[in-house]
């Protein structure tokens, strides 16, 4: 069940996201835009013109995921790609070529202005040898709506999906070899603006590259993860804000309470929004509550995308679809406004079952306690504290198509050169 929220009369932001995308000629293959505008014939996005370099093959070996994980430097694999955007001469072509530095002027847009936007999702080896993604399209919408949403050029969502994929057909052998089945590799697709010239203004000149790391596993923490609300004078993200693009704007001022919760023995911080406190993120990750509502009916709540508050989150989207799909008889997914004083009811009452965060980095994390204005909740974990029932059972149907337990149209193969 997804409860309707009331919008504006007028969304102009959404307006000119959809005017934008559009007018893409790339997407929608015409000479003019859905206005009746002139749109652009300047080369775009196209990933069967790659160009590629290859590192030498042994200059690098390979760490372990301890070792690549026990310092302070994101470790990535020996190749990167890179596309350069300009007005005047629209996308260039792209290149697969060895990881290293970017230039940059001092003066380049994203270190003022914040034109910058990122996604982040995994490459999996499967139990059965493959090489796989997880839903690579909804990524590629996701950056194409997020880059729009901060005046960066657009592109064909496919061709982003295609230059991924060709950068882990050329790394996936080398940095994710068969012999690491139940293993993952993050890719970190990123758009920036690179126009030298200070003041407000749509950068002219922007770059597009993809790089592929190591990145800790983070869904199991000792204890479950225990969340502490936010501070009465910070929000994450507001209503006709961009908490619904993956834009570095999001992340750099929520470090500070972050921090302090850390500080304080707490894993993320439980993003609440407006006066009646209501529940949306997990950190950077969203937010579910699994309880029994008064009159004992078993629900899977989580916050709503049509206020357009929060992330629209690949595996939020994928446990949601799941869940209706396949525990449609034992609870019932419902998408709607919660406030933490309902979740504080729950608790006094004895009604709530599990909870969990969901993303990318934490996948699907199980959350012991949710700490509010001197107010300790106990969430309920599965026997000696470990994953509880349900959260174990979503994980469960999600993981197995990432590492190819389950044959599904999500879980995208990879051909590797071998």
């Amino acid at each position: 069940m997804t409860v309707p929220q009331k919008r504006p009369a007028e969304d102009l932001t959404v307006t000119a996201l959809d005017n934008r995308i559009a007018e893409e000629p790339a997407l929608n293959g015409h000479s003019n835009g859905a206005n009746g505008h002139a749109v652009s014939s300047l080369p775009t996005l196209d990933a069967s013109k790659i160009t590629i370099t290859r590192a030498d093959p042994n200059a690098r070996t390979v760490p372990t995921e301890a070792e690549a994980n026990s310092g302070n430097e994101t470790i990535c694999t020996d190749h990167m790609i890179t596309v350069s955007w300009t007005a005047a001469k629209g996308w260039a072509n792209p290149e697969l070529k060895p990881y290293g530095p970017l230039s940059l002027m001092p003066t380049a847009s994203v270190l003022h202005y914040a034109t910058e936007c990122f996604e982040g999702l995994k490459a999996f080896r499967g139990y059965d040898g493959k090489l796989r993604l997880f839903r690579p399209d909804c990524n590629a919408e996701r950056m194409l709506m997020s880059t729009l949403r901060i005046s960066l050029p657009g592109f064909d969502p496919k061709e982003l999906e295609k230059l991924i994929e060709i950068l882990m057909s050329v790394d996936g052998p080398k940095w994710l070899p068969k012999e690491r089945a139940g293993s993952f590799l993050y890719i970190r697709p990123a758009v920036i603006g690179t126009q030298p010239q200070l003041g407000v203004q749509a950068p002219k000149e922007a770059l597009l590259f993809i790089t592929v790391s190591f990145m800790p596993r983070m869904d199991l923490p000792e204890g479950g993860m225990k969340l502490h609300t936010n501070p009465e004078d910070m929000i994450r993200a507001w209503v006709g804000g961009f908490g619904y693009a993956k834009v570095g704007a999001n992340y750099g001022p929520s470090l500070l309470a972050t921090a302090e919760a850390r500080s304080r023995g707490f894993g993320q911080i439980l993003w609440l929004y407006g006066p009646e406190g209501y529940c949306t993120e997990a950190g950077a990750s969203n937010f579910f509550m699994l309880w029994r509502t008064k009159e004992g009916q078993l629900q899977l709540v989580t916050a709503p995308l049509d206020d357009k508050l929060i992330l629209d989150g690949v595996t939020r989207r994928s446990v949601v679809q799941l869940a209706r799909e396949r525990l449609a008889g034992e609870l019932e997914v419902v998408e709607r406004k919660y406030t933490i004083d309902e979740v504080l009811e729950a608790d006094k009452e004895g009604r709530i079952v599990e909870a969990f965060a969901a993303g990318t980095a934490f996948f699907i994390c199980p959350v012991s306690e949710i700490h509010h204005r001197g107010i300790d909740v106990k969430i309920p974990m599965g026997k000696e504290g470990k994953i509880g029932h349900y959260t174990a059972k979503l994980k469960g149907f999600v993981g197995d198509i990432m590492y190819g337990n389950e044959q599904h149209p999500w879980g995208v193969v990879i051909q590797e050169q071998e």
